[in-house]
């Protein structure tokens, strides 16, 4: 039978474990069942958040969730993923933010900033770095989700985020979840219709790159002929 975590000891609740303790004390699951709060039906937030942790194959897995899969599970609901979405996401804002100003001097300083923030995902997604004069970095902003070839590319969304952060230049990462970072075609072309893009209206294209688990590639343009 399923004990909620109000009828445990006082000592065994994570709220009161992580304040008696901190939050190192806790386990994964433990967390997790903070930011559910409630469980389902004959099943307690933490029994709940052990199940979710199974389910995904452990935290990163987890952290790649997207809101709308998570709120389809039994006794999650919107509120409850919106939540554990935000919280992955602020723990890796948290990492990467630049206390100290990060300058971006080429593709593997791209990668460095860019890397932790496609951990887990499934999806292709579409990130852009806007840079000032300097290459140093001011803003990181997702633009798009799914395939990114000539027709997806938001060419005009990529150019207006750059300058309504006030950039001067910027770098393009995209994720190819297959785990092959070799660029396709429609990888180049992109380039190549940025690198034109962003000359017209005074911005420097820096880099173009495709992150793949543990590993990346540069996109170079499409070779005239």
């Amino acid at each position: 039978m399923s004990v909620p975590i109000a009828n445990l000891p006082y000592g065994q609740r994570p709220r009161e474990r992580l304040l008696a303790l901190g939050p190192q004390a806790l386990s994964d699951g433990e967390l997790l069942a903070l930011l559910l709060r409630q469980g389902r039906c004959g099943e307690s937030a933490l029994e709940m958040a052990i199940d979710l942790l199974a389910e995904y194959g452990g935290l990163t897995g987890l952290a790649g969730a997207r809101p709308e899969e998570l709120s389809r599970r039994t006794g999650v609901g919107v509120a409850k993923a919106a939540a554990v979405v935000a919280a992955f996401h602020l723990g890796s804002r948290a990492r990467n933010s630049p206390e100290v100003v990060c300058r971006l001097d080429g593709a593997a300083d791209v990668v460095r900033v860019a890397g932790p923030l496609f951990a887990g995902a499934r999806v292709e997604r579409l990130l852009v770095l806007v840079c000032d004069v300097q290459n140093r970095l001011r803003q990181k902003v997702f633009v798009a989700e799914g395939a990114i070839d000539q027709v997806a590319v938001p060419v005009r969304e990529i150019l207006n985020t750059v300058l309504r952060h006030d950039g001067r230049a910027f770098a393009l990462v995209h994720n190819h979840p297959s785990g092959d970072p070799a660029p396709s075609f429609d990888d180049r072309r992109a380039t190549s219709l940025l690198t034109e893009a962003a000359a017209t209206v005074g911005l420097r294209f820096l880099a173009h790159v495709v992150i793949a688990g543990e590993r990346w590639a540069s996109v170079p343009a499409l070779t005239r002929s």
